[in-house]
């Protein structure tokens, strides 16, 4: 059964049409859905009986499962939800000064085949729907909601390639990001892409407010190839060109995320070759510690490399950041995703 939190408002409000009802409806049941946080569509008191007992016969609000979580000594916590299929995926929720990020998965598995990220071990099973992601934030909102929280930034970075996956994604930010939806703006809303060249033009005819991030890793071909499979379809001189044609278009700054592996990419010389690919863009590079995933043997560059690379980045004009680690003790951070048992961890 399909579930209601697929539909995006106007989506809604054409299946209310179809059952004869008028436009308000949809404003009410939306409300319902996402201010009030109904459980059922019994809760929906001001609206016709006869229309909940349809939406009951044709739609779900099951919740998402929670199978276990883990909190992180930073405070990070991870969750493992299980969907209506039995299909597993986890979803991260970060704390920052600025407020709490909550960093969700768009697919079962991922076939990009980064060979520095556990999330790529479990291939793709199938995309998340719309709704299935829309849950991941629900689920994590009501809990904020007994203490008053709120989640205040969306990252598509979890367990999937969201531009693999790029309807559902883009139907997802449109729920969330709606006044009547759970009024996330587009500005704290982050899809991540390892540069699916032909979605990104797409994003860029969408002149969407959303915030775009980049998954890079490397400065040459040569090297990201190794990296990233994705490079030997969308080599960096057609990314670069689609990722220019979408800044001047949408007039939108850029970030680049670049993982430090020791020894592999993070020489005074893989700098300045980063900092000549992307200088004069509107954009900054994301300086991510690496961490480590058990089967592919990958180090993180010590900190004093890190400080160095972001120093000849600031040096040759390109502006840099230096992200924190988050909940790596727990396989919570960057590229730990893999929504497995914590049993499963450990060998049982």
């Amino acid at each position: 059964m399909r579930t209601i939190y697929d539909l995006n408002y106007k989506q809604m409000e054409q299946m209310l049409a179809e059952h004869g009802q008028k436009s308000y409806r949809t404003k009410q049941l939306f409300t319902w859905l996402y201010r009030k946080r109904a459980q059922s569509f019994t809760e929906m008191s001001d609206l016709p009986k006869s229309l909940t007992e349809q939406l009951q016969e044709e739609f779900s609000m099951e919740p998402l499962k929670e199978i276990s979580r883990q909190t992180a000594r930073d405070g990070t916590v991870k969750y493992l939800f299980e969907m209506e299929d039995g299909a597993s995926v986890e979803a991260v929720l970060m704390h920052f000064h600025f407020g709490d990020s909550l960093c969700v998965s768009s697919q079962v598995g991922c076939n990009m085949g980064c060979t520095f990220c556990a999330s790529g071990l479990l291939k793709k099973q199938r995309d998340l729907t719309a709704g299935e992601m829309v849950k991941e934030v629900l689920y994590v909102q009501k809990e904020l909601d007994q203490t008053g929280g709120r989640v205040d930034n969306i990252v598509i970075m979890g367990t999937g390639e969201p531009f693999d996956n790029y309807d559902n994604v883009m139907r997802f930010c449109e729920i969330i990001n709606s006044d009547l939806g759970l009024a996330i703006g587009a500005r704290h809303i982050t899809i991540s892409t390892c540069g699916i060249v032909p979605r990104i033009d797409d994003f860029a005819a969408g002149h969407y407010q959303y915030n775009l991030a980049i998954s890079l890793h490397a400065p040459d071909d040569e090297l990201r190839r190794k990296l990233m499979p994705i490079d030997k379809a969308y080599p960096l001189d057609v990314l670069m060109a689609s990722l220019r044609r979408y800044s001047n278009d949408n007039h939108r700054r850029l970030t680049f995320e670049y993982i430090l592996l020791r020894d592999v990419n993070d020489t005074d010389d893989h700098a300045r070759k980063l900092a000549s690919l992307i200088r004069g863009m509107n954009a900054y590079v994301n300086l991510i510690p690496y961490n480590p995933v058990d089967e592919h043997g990958y180090r993180s560059a010590d900190d004093k490399k890190a400080l160095r690379f972001y120093d000849v980045l600031m040096k040759n004009g390109v502006k840099a950041t230096l992200r924190a680690r988050h909940g790596d003790d727990i396989d919570a951070a960057c590229g730990q995703l893999r929504a497995r048992h914590e049993k499963d961890k450990n060998g049982s």
